[in-house]
This record gives C-alpha cells, structure tokens and sequence, in this order.
C-alpha cells in the first residue's frame, strides 16, 4: 500500500535511509543519520509542501520516495528531483517501481516540467528502472563524489513532464 509518510515511520524511514548510507552509493555521504535530523527533514518536505510517500507492507513503510527542488534559484521552480530508497528485505520485489509510478502522477499533478533523479552512474538497476519508465539520459558528472575508496560517477537522468499550460517567468 502507498500512503503518505507520517511521522509514525521515522524510525523505519532512518533504518532505511542509513542502510543506504552505510552500504551503497546511493547517497553521496558517509555518517549515518539521526532520529532528530530525519524528523528536520520530514518536517522541512511538509512545510515546503513536497510529498513523502511511503509503501507499506508488513504494517511497516518498506519504501520511501520524495522530490524537492532541483536548485534553489527561481528560475528552476518547474524542475524537481526525487529520491527513492527500499529496504534490503524488500528489494526486487517492485516496490520502487510502484513508487516512481506515484512521484510522476504527484509531479504532473502539480504541473511540473522535469522529474530528475541523480543515479550513481554504477547502479545499473536504477538507471534501467528510470529508463523504463521513459526518463532519458542527460549527463554523467565523472568524479562526482568519492566512497568505499573509489570515485563515483553521478549520471542524471531527466524525464519530460506535461508541465503547466502557462508557464510564469517571475
């Protein structure tokens, strides 16, 4: 099931978060978070009005997935960039593709432009996972980052929105 997040799923959401941080290249960083700093972050997504999904399964979120700005600059307000991390348990099972499927509904709801997601350029099941869905291929920044003693390539990939009707300069 896909619900939105409640703060109910912060502990299954850091658990989540952190495996990624300790044993992927998903995330371009290297200390595991805190309770307190995901509880900011969640906050932060509802105050801004970005959504934060989850999908359920054994009465637990298993999967979480959210967009926010792709930059802070004003003129970028039609571009968002999302994120979306499962459980090791529960990988290979759709979960992320179910997840994806909602952010781009939510996203063209919301009349934006272009969905980006920035994908260790290793992580070949992400990126076909994208490519499925019809996202394409925009750049691949070499030496991006740098983990598990090796340089990291971050490839973006970009799918095109209906976006709205009238866009607004200002």
């Amino acid at each position: 099931m896909i619900r939105p997040m409640e703060e109910r799923d912060l502990s299954h959401i850091l658990s989540i978060y952190n495996d990624a941080i300790l044993n992927t290249t998903a995330v371009y960083t290297y200390k595991p978070d805190t309770l307190e700093n995901r509880k900011l972050w969640y906050e932060q997504k509802l105050k801004d009005g970005y959504p934060v999904i989850v999908y359920e399964l054994d009465n637990k979120a298993v999967g979480f997935a959210t967009f926010g700005p792709f930059r802070a600059w004003p003129a970028y307000k039609y571009s968002i960039e999302h994120s979306i991390y499962v459980d090791g348990n529960y990988r290979r099972k759709g979960i992320a593709a179910v997840l994806l499927k909602e952010l781009i509904a939510i996203a063209s709801e919301r009349e934006y432009a272009t969905l980006i997601g920035g994908i260790d350029a290793s992580n070949e099941k992400s990126i076909a996972l994208h490519k499925k869905f019809g996202f394409v291929h925009s750049g691949t920044i070499e030496k991006a980052g740098y983990k598990f003693d090796r340089w990291l390539d971050l490839a973006f990939y970009q799918l095109h929105l209906p976006g709205p009707e009238n866009p607004l300069g200002e």
